[in-house]
């Protein structure tokens, strides 16, 4: 088998170097040989990162004009699998300039360059979400209509449909809260997991919304599928179009995911449940968008970590890094 291609386009950020890392992990395990490469645009990729991944090939990319992607031609060619973890994922940020949501959350660049090809042999591996859902109900399935709040999920709603129109071979992933252990090189933005110990170890009346509901999925269940879809499509190259709930299976608010924090740790922390109406967060937030993953099980055959085991994983390899 000749030589496989692999392109993650927002390789810096959290769930790209989980990726990195978690192909470099397998490289010399796969039944075929895989050239790793990946893009950045805001954040350069550190020399932790980079020495982690050495095998993976840095590519500066601008999603919204699409400059960058000329050299990944020149220097990578086609590749056979493209995984789109790229977005600007903040409500608020998105609410506050849904132009810029829109640039970089539909990937027009991305589809573009991948058209430009003269084959058809590029699976496109979406990230999309749990909030182009409503949020009137419990556990929606995948057919169920799109009725998304708040601008993230518009824009979310918008790609989905651009890759349904313009691509031959996809799987969009409607992704819940992503959780698990901080990356390589540290991002940014704050973890919900690391955020939930950092103010529950401090022994305050923390307040935390008690009616709204997600089905967090565990980084590492993440990863597996898009290893498990990558290595399908190679492997048998059937056509394939996916549209996928991607979640644990768990329905947990932010209180009940305060509470196994505290009950993981020990803390005797004082948990104060309150609306997520009495609190202005300048944007709108879907109240249930829990998922149904019966279709994620039965065409992949994973069974996502449970939310509390899933927080003691995360946990334990949070001690683990700061002691050494």
């Amino acid at each position: 088998m000749s030589e496989k291609k692999v392109l993650i386009v927002g390789g810096t950020g959290y769930l790209g170097q989980h990726l990195l890392q978690g192909f470099t992990e397998v490289l010399h395990s796969l039944p075929y040989s895989l050239s790793l490469a990946f893009t950045y645009h805001t954040n350069p990729p550190s020399k932790p990162l980079l020495d982690g991944i050495p095998q993976a090939l840095p590519f500066h990319v601008d999603l919204r004009t699409g400059h960058g992607f000329d050299a990944i031609s020149k220097n990578l060619g086609q590749p056979d699998v493209v995984i789109n973890c790229a977005a600007l994922s903040i409500p608020r940020a998105c609410e506050a300039d849904p132009e810029a949501a829109l640039a970089i959350n539909v990937p027009y660049a991305l589809v573009r360059w991948l058209s430009s090809f003269d084959e058809n042999k590029t699976f496109l591996i979406h990230l999309s979400t749990d909030q182009v859902y409503e949020g009137t109900k419990s556990f929606y399935k995948e057919e169920d209509e799109t009725i998304p709040v708040n601008a993230y999920g518009k824009s979310k709603v918008v790609a989905e449909q651009l890759i349904l129109t313009n691509c031959p071979n996809f799987a969009i992933l409607r992704s819940s809260i992503i959780f698990g252990p901080q990356t390589i090189s540290p991002v940014p933005k704050s973890l919900p997991i690391q955020w939930i110990d950092s103010v529950l170890a401090k022994g305050e009346k923390m307040d935390f919304f008690h009616d709204e509901f997600r089905c967090p999925v565990y980084v590492r269940d993440l990863v597996t599928i898009i290893q498990t879809l990558t290595n399908g499509w190679i492997s048998e190259s059937k056509p394939m179009q996916l549209l996928v709930n991607v979640g644990g299976p768990d329905r947990v608010s932010r209180v009940q995911m305060a509470e196994a924090v505290a009950e993981i740790r020990g803390y005797n922390a004082s948990i104060n449940p309150v609306s997520s109406s009495s609190v202005d967060r300048g944007v709108k937030s879907p109240a249930d968008i829990s998922m149904d993953i019966t279709k994620l099980i039965q065409t992949l055959g994973v069974s996502p970590t449970g939310f509390k085991e899933g927080v003691k994983l995360t946990l334990e390899a949070e001690d683990a890094s700061k002691r050494q």
